[in-house]
């Protein structure tokens, strides 16, 4: 017979209490003490029990599985219970505020709590063809509530969705890497991490897969269902699985991944560590994953019009009879809070003032923890003299398909998609000659709101004459949050003369990057994209 939760706990815990007020009554009810809370488990799952009188014939009953214990002092705590999941808000059907004798008692209060939380509660629910995990989400460890509970609600709208679906440069790119690679899918098992609307699964049964588990946590998991529903020859083969990828378990392994993990700058929303976790739980040694690899793309650009709108925003601030109130003491303050904004638009590849590098990701082997802080070394050389303004930024992604390797590619010039571009830009410019070294850092670090902290430096090296044995001459360095963009959705603007003179194409190339092969021989399998969409990997 299974053993009741709490058994490694002693059967019961009790706690003295000098008062209770019920926050359900109203107006709230008090009831003075000396009273009693009692953990326990005789009812067959884990609770709290307040005694409202001696022999017990009043009580509160918690349980622990759907309840959460808040500090409000020394003293005094909030317990809550959540009522109805059914509702997009959580509704709380009870609560109560409780007050201590003592502070120790208190604090030993809330740590039988969490005691009783992490070692009975979660048990675990059933779901069509998988089941929740009995462990502490792994999302939930890193991920404020409130920043999730925005994400899941944002991906939940159909709105949202068709934005995504309309992006044809996106949908057709993993149509066609799906379509061209029937050889990897049919018979297959797949899993569609982060499944939305259900459209990969739909691709991938198009494909021939065996069986398609479609993991979605949001309330779009609902409209996949119908959506599936309404293609029943495709449907038959695919199961949504309402949930995290970090807490569901499947009846099988998958024999390949498919996902469209991300964001801006590739690395935003951190979808890409739930990914690496769904293949490190889900996927078969040797399994593929779509997409394989990604990129981010880096390059220095000069926009003096994009530097002088942002700066002029701060503008406002340098009033100093508004009303009657002098407003200039916050203008510098508002001028870097105007400049920590990663500038989100389409811009001309011409605005470009070197060749790009860039950094690579290998979805196949790269850890969960590398994806946490993210450092990047710089080094250009620069085509043009010319101000530089920051840091553009672009990424694609490789489906290593078995017949044919496709990209999807985000890069300025380039058909433009939902993500487009991102530009990091300097507070204070610098300048530079042609041929001048330019070097830096570009640190990214994950915060706990689903983004990164961006860190960007961009220092201009002596340049001329006697500059073997000279050092630094100009250094440039900002904040940004990924979290909070500036999103300028206008035409890509006017580029000096002196960059005209310019290929675009020149600039957009990166060195040839080479990573080992999936496949057996160990062979290399990275080229840069041509426009060539079955570019062989060799």
């Amino acid at each position: 017979m299974a053993a009741l939760p709490g058994e490694n706990l002693k059967h019961h815990q009790n706690f003295t209490v000098a008062s209770i007020t019920l926050l359900s009554s109203n107006p709230p009810n008090s009831v003075s003490g000396p009273l009693s809370a009692t953990f326990g488990s005789a009812s067959g799952f884990p609770e709290l029990r307040f005694l409202l009188e001696p022999d017990g014939q009043h009580s509160i009953h918690f349980d622990l599985r759907t309840t959460q214990l808040f500090r409000l002092g020394e003293v005094q705590s909030l317990c809550v219970s959540e009522g109805s999941e059914t509702t997009k808000e959580k509704i709380y059907s009870k609560g109560v505020t409780v007050i201590f004798k003592d502070e120790e008692e208190n604090s030993s209060f809330h740590g039988a709590f969490e005691q009783w939380k992490t070692e009975v509660v979660i048990q675990g629910s059933d779901l069509p063809n998988g089941t929740l995990s009995s462990s502490k989400s792994k999302f939930d460890d890193k991920i404020e509530a409130s920043s999730a509970k925005m994400y899941f609600h944002y991906y939940g709208q159909l709105l949202h969705q068709q934005n995504m679906l309309q992006d044809y440069v996106r949908t057709g790119s993993y149509y066609a890497a799906v379509i061209e690679n029937q050889a990897d899918f049919v018979g297959r098992v797949v899993v569609d991490v982060g499944a939305g609307s259900g459209i990969l699964s739909l691709f991938a049964a198009q494909a021939g897969a065996k069986h398609v588990y479609a993991v979605e946590a949001s309330e779009m998991a609902d409209y996949a269902q119908k959506l599936i529903a309404g293609n029943p020859i495709l449907g038959q083969r695919i199961t949504v699985i309402k949930g995290k990828v970090e807490d569901v378990e499947l009846p099988e392994k998958a024999d390949i991944l498919i996902s469209e993990p991300m964001g801006t700058l590739l690395v935003n929303e951190r979808m890409l560590e739930s990914y690496v976790i769904a293949r490190d739980r889900f996927l078969v040694p040797n399994g593929k994953m779509f997409p394989t690899v990604g990129r981010i793309h880096m390059a220095p650009f000069s926009d003096e019009y994009l530097y002088v709108e942002i700066a002029n925003k701060a503008l406002f601030w340098q009033q100093q009879n508004y009303y009657g109130v002098d407003l200039t003491a916050l203008h510098g303050t508002a001028f870097q809070g105007y400049f920590s904004q990663p500038v989100v638009d389409a811009f001309d590849p011409r605005l470009l003032v070197a060749p790009a590098v860039s950094h690579v990701i290998n979805f196949t082997t790269v850890k969960e923890e590398d994806l946490y802080e993210i450092d990047i070394p710089l080094k250009f050389t620069a085509s043009v003299g010319t101000r530089i303004h920051g840091l553009a930024c672009w990424f694609d992604v490789l489906f290593n398909g078995s017949t044919v390797q496709r990209w999807l590619t985000t890069a300025p010039g380039a058909p433009t998609t939902h993500w487009y571009q991102l530009r990091c830009v300097l507070s204070q410019p610098i300048y530079v000659m042609p041929g001048q070294e330019i070097s830096g850092h570009l640190h990214m670090i994950a915060h706990s709101a689903q983004s990164y902290t961006i860190n960007l430096t961009l220092s201009a090296k002596m340049w001329g004459p006697g500059a073997e044995q000279g050092g630094i001459l100009q250094t440039s360095s900002c904040r940004l949050d990924l979290k909070e963009p500036y999103y300028r959705m206008s035409q890509p603007q006017a580029y000096s003369s002196a960059q005209d003179q310019q290929q675009p194409n020149q600039l957009l190339q990166s060195q040839d990057l080479h990573l080992p092969s999936l496949d057996e021989d160990g062979s290399d399998f990275i080229q840069q994209p041509s426009n060539d969409s079955s570019v062989q990997i060799h």
